[in-house]
């Protein structure tokens, strides 16, 4: 099977390479197969000469260890065979129980004509290997060469190699083997990991390469009767692994922090299990009800449609009488950060009031805004009953809660529809509860907020901003009101029970609504130092924000810190007038706006850059400063913060375009040795993130992460960095203070999140 279409021309120079686009499409792989004929091989990476005495032994010892009496009789699978020798090699070494599948028609066609004289032995299937038609247990061996590789396209997500994984697992007997080749890419080795730890023992070898920069490792996990978690080995020297290798370094730093996962477990950390762990008696006997018992695990997988991350609840007082012996209640996104789904103690209140002796709290998120709760609950019930205590009534059904959205009212105020956007929401809402920041804000009357959401990511609110009364406005609104009363008097108008007027309300810019602003600027504290000494020497800090949306960033870097000159960028100049209309945007000398391409606008400053250089080079006189027709000089802080019109791909913010390699070469040439890179990701693909940030690490010198909640783990703020000194985490505290001193806000309480989210920074690279 295939890889990455980033390594392609790593892997080969082929031409045939160029007919795939995606390497999960049967259609793509029968076209590649077409093309190349069925004599024609093809070798991703690790051919034969280099696997054979690393691979052998391994056969060997199945063998004997197993309760096949030779070798010839060890059943192996090899999944996603495609045109690969490597079947006939372990054939005419002497394995002959070899079942070859792939659900290519036209691939699996070719190697059955290309083997039925010679090794008639060898069995050929046409079969998906996220579906395997094969019976549990029924092999010694899977044999992977590449094809969890292949499942595992960055913009698919884990999906199809959750699925793939699974399948292997199930097939294999115990004391069985899952062998896998892989390039051991981060995000592939993140899910590997993960799904072979209770059970299983692993171990993880280097295959010498020749004629290639691609290192092939082989990483062996091997099925067991138990369920003990334990370290991963490894078949070589881990200090081995040069530190300027990026696929050896990758391979360290996860066993590094796989290992550390495993010991923390062993010592008694939670841990995120999933529903397979929980099957096989991780945390006990789920069948009895166990009071007090609280577990953090994740749904889905094999059969599912979705994913979930979930927590399985028994009720503290097992003795009191309960209406459910199970119950599911559904927490929406909107509603997950609430203490009361996402503290301990808030989920135990929950249950109470469920009245159900065990219950299975599931949290929602953008993943599924697309599904109606009859597509929920129809994917989860199958999973939800093997949860289910042991119950004598048979006959007991298993209820659907659901928090509300937490919205106690809402109004739309504007609609547009953009040839670019597409359908543009402008709402405003009071929720059920307001933000604990709030609480003291307005007692007497309900907190309003306004939002603005895209309909192609409905699931997710691009902008939101408390609404606060209008004291000029209001005293403009009495006098008129006073002047119209006046001059009803006069024309004998007796009615005295005039409707109270609604008190007329604008945007404030001086209240960070949404968490992400709150994040992106506590990231400032990383160049804290160098935005006093610019405040101290009168000098502007050039601040460039991609992405205009609501305009509240903008706005509120603008009024809280005075020495910053602001350039937004936007592409659609349908957001400039709905942020002017409904949000009280308002653009002057310090606070800019351009309509045009985020990336064009950003390679424009490059561009500009480096023909001032080369001017200043050939000796001219003139000003060296870079300039150009739209941005200007470099900015000293480049802010991403986009989301992508096609999130099918797992990436919501930003658009795939913005996290592009030369794009961020591009940014990095843009911006100064002081130079702040700010990007706002939105994905819940484990896999897409891990793309991201291995793509910063390669290009920034230094990278620091920011988990928004602890709960949330969709929403990461990165912040890249040029310089090659950069201060500590350690330095972070002491650098907080000096922002804070920066910070000039009407609020405290929004002084207060920002230096409050400084104590999430951490340092990635």
């Amino acid at each position: 099977m295939g890889k990455k279409k980033g390594n392609k021309a790593a892997a080969s120079s082929d031409d045939f390479l160029q007919t795939l686009e995606d390497f999960t499409s049967k259609e793509n792989w029968d076209k590649f197969f077409t093309l190349r004929g069925n004599d024609d091989s093809f070798e991703w990476y690790a051919e034969w000469p280099q696997l054979r005495d690393s691979l052998l032994p391994l056969l060997q010892d199945s063998s004997s260890s197993s309760s096949s009496s030779s070798s010839g009789s060890l059943q192996i699978l090899v999944p996603g065979c495609g045109n690969s020798r490597l079947s006939e090699h372990l054939y005419d070494a002497g394995f002959r129980d070899i079942t070859n599948v792939d659900f290519s028609k036209v691939v699996i066609s070719d190697m059955l004509r290309r083997n039925i004289r010679t090794r008639p032995e060898l069995r050929w299937r046409v079969m998906d290997i996220t579906k395997m038609q094969l019976a549990d247990e029924s092999f010694d061996m899977v044999l992977d060469k590449g094809a969890l590789d292949a499942l595992m396209e960055p913009e698919v997500g884990t999906k199809l190699g959750n699925q793939y994984l699974s399948e292997a697992k199930r097939v294999l007997k115990p004391g069985g083997k899952f062998i896998c080749l892989t390039l051991a890419e981060s995000h592939v080795l993140a899910l590997l990991f993960s799904r072979f730890r209770f059970g299983w023992k692993m171990n993880v070898h280097s295959i010498a390469q020749k004629r290639s920069n691609l290192k092939t490792f082989m990483v062996v996990a091997e099925k067991e009767n138990s369920v003990l978690l334990h370290e991963i080995t490894s078949a070589f020297d881990l200090l081995s692994l040069g530190r300027n290798d990026s696929q050896g370094s990758g391979m360290r730093e996860a066993l590094e922090s796989e290992n550390q996962i495993r010991r923390d477990c062993n010592n008694g950390s939670d841990l995120l299990y999933s529903h397979e762990d929980l099957k096989l008696g991780i945390k006990g006997d789920l069948t009895e009800l166990t009071g007090g018992r609280r577990i953090k695990f994740t749904l889905g997988g094999q059969g599912s449609n979705f994913s979930y991350r979930a927590v399985l609840l028994d009720a503290q007082k097992q003795t009191e009488p309960f209406v459910y012996h199970c119950g599911v209640f559904l927490v929406p996104k909107t509603r997950a950060h609430e203490w009361l789904f996402s503290s301990e103690e808030g989920q135990w209140q929950v249950v109470e009031s469920s009245q159900a002796a065990r219950l299975i709290m599931v949290f929602l998120d953008s993943s599924h805004s697309g599904a109606t709760m009859e597509d929920i609950q129809n994917d989860l019930s199958p999973m939800v009953t093997q949860l289910a205590p042991r119950n004598d009534d048979e006959e007991a059904r298993i209820p659907y809660m659901m928090a509300s959205d937490g919205i106690k009212k809402r109004d739309t105020v504007h609609e547009v529809t953009s040839s670019l956007t597409g359908k543009v929401v402008v709402e405003d809402v009071v929720y059920e509860s307001a933000p604990s920041n709030l609480e003291d804000l307005s007692p007497s009357s309900d907190l309003a907020f306004r939002r603005l959401v895209f309909e192609r990511t409905e699931g997710l609110i691009q902008s939101e901003a408390l609404l606060v009364e209008d004291g000029d406005i209001l005293e403009q609104s009495q006098k008129e009101k006073t002047k119209n009363v006046s001059q009803l008097k006069r024309k004998g108008n007796k009615k005295q029970n005039q409707e109270p007027s609604r008190p007329l309300m604008r945007v404030s810019h001086d209240y960070l609504a949404s968490s992400y602003h709150t994040g992106i600027i506590s990231g400032f504290t990383l160049v804290s130092s160098y935005l006093k000494k610019a405040e101290s020497c009168g000098t502007m800090v050039k601040t460039v924000v991609i992405g205009l949306g609501a305009g509240l960033l903008p706005m509120f870097l603008h009024g809280c810190l005075p020495f910053f000159s602001i350039e937004a960028v936007e592409l659609d100049p349908v957001m400039l007038n709905v942020s002017k209309d409904y949000f009280g945007f308002t653009h002057n000398d310090r606070l800019k706006v351009h309509i045009a391409d985020g990336i064009k606008f950003i390679r424009d400053i490059t561009n500009s850059e480096a023909s001032s250089e080369e001017t200043s080079n050939s000796g001219s006189n003139g000003d060296s400063t870079a300039h150009n027709t739209q941005g200007g000089t470099c900015p000293d802080i480049l802010i991403i913060d986009v989301d992508s019109a096609d999130s099918s791909g797992g990436l919501t913010c930003p658009a795939s375009d913005f996290i592009e390699e030369t794009f961020l070469l591009s940014v990095k040439r843009a911006l100064p040795q002081h130079g702040l890179f700010v990007v706002n990701l939105v994905s819940r693909s484990q896999s897409v993130k891990d793309m991201v940030v291995s793509r910063m690490k390669k290009v920034f010198d230094h990278l620091f992460g920011l988990q928004l909640e602890e709960e949330d783990d969709v929403n990461v703020v990165l912040f890249g960095l040029c310089s090659e000194s950069v201060i500590s985490e350690s330095d972070i505290p002491e650098s907080a203070v000096i922002l804070e001193g920066l910070l000039k806000c009407q609020r405290l309480e929004t002084k207060q999140s920002i230096i409050d989210a400084t104590k999430k920074l951490k340092c990635w690279k």
